[in-house]
């Protein structure tokens, strides 16, 4: 395992409800994986309804005993995704680091398709599961990123393109786009291009699996 140096990069995460449990051995056990979101797609938006914020632009305040965590579960989350590709004799490299107010993790190397999963489903899975092992091991809840073969680092840059092209249109048309469902990484990427174009906005409107970004001009 490498660690390399920190960076400055905010994504998020929805948490999920599955629980992960110690076997007879100390180990953390497998539970069944989650459904992924839709991909992205543009929409138009007639009617806004919108809803104040998302989960994943929630800050937490940072220290050295919060960074001092953040490594710690970085640790741990390494440890648990090496004995994962073990188990499942997948080749792969960890690295860990600590982006903005979280651990960061990526597998990277090898044949790392089926830890991918059509549109990212296994990751987004795995991330959950990875995430619920660190907060049985700390006891504290964890925001966790996880990235394997660079698909987040791809997803991300396909966002930000299509983010500021809906960003471009809704500036000269001044009519409001709605984006397809996102997840939360998903939505927090679009969120920040937005933010930084001129004459736009951007909401959240829905319930989770199907809450999606809105596009709309600046008022």
């Amino acid at each position: 395992m490498t660690a390399p140096q920190s960076t400055t990069e905010t994504t998020a995460e929805a948490t999920s409800e599955d629980a992960v449990t110690a076997t007879d051995t100390g180990e953390t056990a497998l539970p069944d994986a989650d459904a992924a979101s839709a991909d992205a797609v543009v929409e138009s938006a007639e009617v806004v309804e919108t809803t104040d914020g998302d989960d994943e632009d929630d800050d937490e305040d940072g220290d050295e005993d919060g960074d001092d965590l953040l490594v710690q579960e970085g640790d741990v989350a390494g440890d648990y995704l090496e004995r994962l590709l073990d188990i499942l004799d997948v080749d792969g490299d960890i690295d860990l680091d600590v982006e903005g107010d979280r651990a960061s993790v990526a597998v990277v190397g090898g044949q790392l398709s089926t830890l991918i999963g059509p549109e990212g489903a296994t990751l987004e899975a795995l991330q959950e599961l990875t995430r619920l092992a660190v907060a049985q091991s700390t006891g504290t809840r964890s925001r966790l990123m996880l990235d394997i073969g660079g698909f987040r680092a791809q997803r991300r840059a396909d966002l930000t393109e299509l983010a500021g092209a809906a960003a471009s249109r809704v500036a000269a048309s001044g009519t409001a786009e709605r984006l397809a469902a996102m997840n939360p990484f998903e939505r927090k990427v679009v969120h920040d291009v937005i933010a930084a174009a001129a004459g736009v906005r951007s909401e959240s409107e829905g319930e989770e699996p199907n809450r999606r970004v809105v596009v709309l001009p600046e008022t």
